[in-house]
């Protein structure tokens, strides 16, 4: 089981250095009210990609390369993204910089909630830009037409992390309300414990065989925007499940396209 891509307050505290690079992924509202010492600012939210085709991956490439330059980031250091928990912001910015070959990338688990009674800070030192170039992993992202080719393929599950009322189709925002056909879902949060922090391995990998997964499967996970499903990216690789993607384009591109095929699940 993979959990080398969490760390805690204790491994901060022993880390700290200019080898370790904090990335803040809140809001800006929130990482200008108080945030750890050192840390620069994504919040990577607002970049939504419903474009999976060849030429938009290409420049959602070339688009992160751009952010995580502008953030002075070598490729050397070890990076660590946080939020308030271990949310989707913090796991969808890690996603994207593991995505673009960076070796060193971690989740602070259970975010600032966790790290009682640290020292929070409003300066935001200045940050020297660095040509960061991609390595990409094209096996961790899956695209519309790596979805579409692998419906009911035997060894692949496709994986709903939306609500339970996205995919019911209760809460429509797409075009289109319904699911992937014969995806299995369950809703991305209820991989966190009462403490924000993700469950044990041993925990989440009881709730996704129970779902039917087994670790040898090809796993691909998908939400309304690849944000939830970067989440359940790791909850997975946590779990021991190894070979998984996240869905880039997710609900917001296949709910949308009159080409893809859906299916409207009834709830029981």
């Amino acid at each position: 089981m993979d959990n080398q891509f969490l760390v805690d307050a204790e491994w901060l505290a022993r880390s700290a250095g200019p080898g370790v690079v904090l990335i803040d992924t809140r809001p800006a509202a929130q990482f200008w009210a108080g945030h750890l010492q050192g840390a620069r600012h994504l919040d990577p939210f607002p970049f939504h990609y419903y474009d999976t085709s060849a030429k938009a991956i290409g420049e959602f490439t070339q688009q992160s390369e751009w952010i995580f330059s502008a953030l002075g980031i070598t490729g050397s250091e070890t990076v660590v993204f946080y939020e308030d928990n271990s949310g989707m912001r913090a796991a969808r910015g890690a996603w994207i910089l593991e995505y673009l070959g960076h070796p060193a990338v971690r989740i602070l688990d259970g975010g600032l909630t966790a790290l009682t009674g640290a020292p929070l800070t409003e300066r935001a030192d200045p940050v020297t830009p660095y040509p960061f170039k991609a390595s990409v992993r094209p096996e961790i992202l899956a695209t519309y037409e790596q979805v579409r080719e692998a419906l009911g393929r035997l060894g692949t599950r496709i994986f709903d992390v939306r609500s339970e009322a996205e995919y019911y189709g209760e809460n429509v925002r797409a075009r289109r309300g319904g699911a992937i056909p014969g995806a299995i879902n369950r809703d991305w949060a209820l991989s966190l414990d009462a403490q924000g922090k993700f469950k044990s391995p041993r925990e989440l990998r009881a709730v996704f065989e129970a779902l039917g997964f087994s670790p040898h499967d090809e796993i691909i996970a998908y939400c309304q925007g690849g944000y939830r499903a970067a989440h359940a990216y790791y909850a997975l690789r946590l779990a021991g499940f190894a070979k998984t993607r996240n869905y880039l384009g997710s609900w917001g591109e296949w709910g949308n396209r009159e080409d893809l095929p859906i299916e409207k699940p009834r709830r029981r």
